[in-house]
């Protein structure tokens, strides 16, 4: 049985260059959770492991169809009360807004054939199962397909602002307007990797 390995198949998408370019992101489903607060904080630990349990059952479950897969790499989009901090840039939103204000929608992108049924059953098998209570917060997430300004991001998280700076002069530069939330894509396992070899690519959603 021949494994699909979604960063191999979709490679644009798990891919950037080292300075602000403008792409187009295909439309694709993704497992998802809500959230708000510090990520280093035990509400995002619980979060993430309740969307990777729910994943992994999907996959084993699918395995067992036939159609075996690689679980995606982690991805967040975020954003916070923009009419409460509205004089905060793109840039300055990681120096200027405290991390508990954050609210953040954790994906894992699903291959096609994972469908509904799938889904549904995989959370039922988590909380019952596995006993991960947080699993029921676990949903389909659907993006459609749009434009965005990215650029690959290496280091620490508290150093995205430079990266962040770049984007935003790239995006003046070329009347590239906001039109989405911020979203991540973590290459790397944040858990294990030392802050300074960290890849995440950063998008900023455009028209």
């Amino acid at each position: 049985m021949e494994k699909l390995d979604l960063t191999k198949k979709y490679k644009s998408y798990y891919t950037a260059k080292l300075k602000p370019e403008l792409i187009n992101v295909e439309a694709a489903q993704f497992l998802s959770i809500l959230g708000k607060g510090d990520p280093s904080g035990a509400e995002f630990g619980v979060s993430i492991s309740a969307l990777y349990t729910v994943a992994y059952v999907i996959k084993f479950m699918c395995k067992a169809e036939g159609n075996d897969f690689t679980v995606a790499k982690l991805e967040g989009l975020w954003w916070y009360d923009e009419e409460k901090y509205k004089d905060v840039s793109i840039s300055e939103t990681p120096l200027q807004i405290p991390r508990s204000e954050w609210y953040y929608r954790l994906l894992i992108r699903l291959p096609e054939f994972v469908n509904a049924a799938h889904i549904a059953m995989g959370i039922t098998t988590a909380i019952d199962k596995k006993q991960v209570v947080a699993a029921k917060d676990v949903e389909l997430h659907l993006m459609g397909a749009h434009k965005a300004a990215q650029m690959m991001h290496i280091g620490p998280f508290d150093k995205e602002s430079e990266t962040l700076l770049q984007i935003n002069e790239f995006m003046q530069a070329n009347n590239l307007p906001r039109n989405g939330l911020h979203h991540e894509i973590y290459l790397s396992d944040f858990r294990k990797t030392a802050p300074d070899k960290l890849k995440t690519i950063i998008r900023e959603p455009t028209i």
